[in-house]
């Protein structure tokens, strides 16, 4: 099964990275922002970015690329299945010594995520998921919390998604709370440790792809922030934000959004 093969490929591929990675973790690894406006990189991002790409692509040489740390070809709109990857998700977190950074890869067929993977190699955390085949976290299955209704819910998101601007009405009393990777985010909530993650602004495809599926094969729902189903490997590879929850609160979320 193709699914399964290609999530084996990923898990390996994620601890190898991990390994490359950890090495940059005692000195503190130099920063560059990149042009733009488009955020940090350090040579660790570079680092593992190759490797993931040397060794996924010679594993799969007919799969197309798209990393946040690789220059964007079309080449990838030609190929039937794509790997989306964010080598460090969460780079400044990475750089200040913190464990909260995540590596995200993901294998994309027809716009849908088939295989997905989210290692968090600092907490010893990893999260996969395929399609048709469940999502675990260190091997044990995990599901979305339970919480049906905005007051209360345990939410992670920015501080500019709570802007007044967003909401049809008040703000909903959500319990807020804020991670530094975005793909973690996404993790936490299909774990069920968290209610809900949204972000409203356009978004990364190699941010979210890996987590849309752990979290669908968990039994949540993700969209984009207007309910619209997610679909990858876009000629401009981004979405119009993310919204993720079980299915009740997603639902009152969406009606919510404005």
């Amino acid at each position: 099964m193709q699914a399964h093969d290609d999530l084996t490929l990923l898990i390996d591929a994620a601890r190898a990275a991990a390994e490359v990675a950890l090495r940059y973790s005692g000195p503190t690894p130099v920063l560059h922002d990149k042009p733009d406006g488009q955020g940090p990189v350090t040579e660790a991002d570079l680092a593992v970015d190759a490797l993931l790409r040397a060794r996924l692509l010679g594993a799969r040489p007919d799969y197309g690329w798209l990393s946040e740390e690789t220059p964007d070809t079309p080449d990838r709109l030609t190929r039937a299945r794509v790997f989306v990857v964010d080598p460090i998700d969460g780079t400044r977190a990475f750089v200040e010594g913190q464990d909260a950074w995540a590596h995200s890869l993901a294998v994309v067929e027809d716009g849908r995520v088939t295989a997905a993977v989210i290692h968090m190699p600092a907490k010893d955390r990893l999260y996969a998921a395929g399609l048709g085949l469940g999502a675990t976290c260190n091997g044990a299955p995990i599901r979305p919390a339970g919480h049906a209704t905005l007051a209360g819910a345990r939410t992670l998101a920015s501080r500019p998604t709570y802007d007044a601007a967003n909401w049809r009405g008040a703000v909903p009393a959500l319990d807020r709370h804020y991670r530094p990777s975005l793909a973690w985010r996404l993790a936490l909530v299909a774990e069920g440790t968290f209610d809900l993650t949204l972000t409203l602004r356009p978004t990364w495809e190699w941010d979210i792809a890996a987590g849309a599926l752990i979290l669908s094969e968990s039994g949540a729902l993700c969209s984009d922030r207007r309910g619209a189903a997610l679909r990858f490997n876009n000629p401009h590879p981004q979405v119009d934000g993310m919204v993720a929850a079980n299915p009740d609160l997603h639902r009152a979320l969406i009606a919510a959004l404005r």
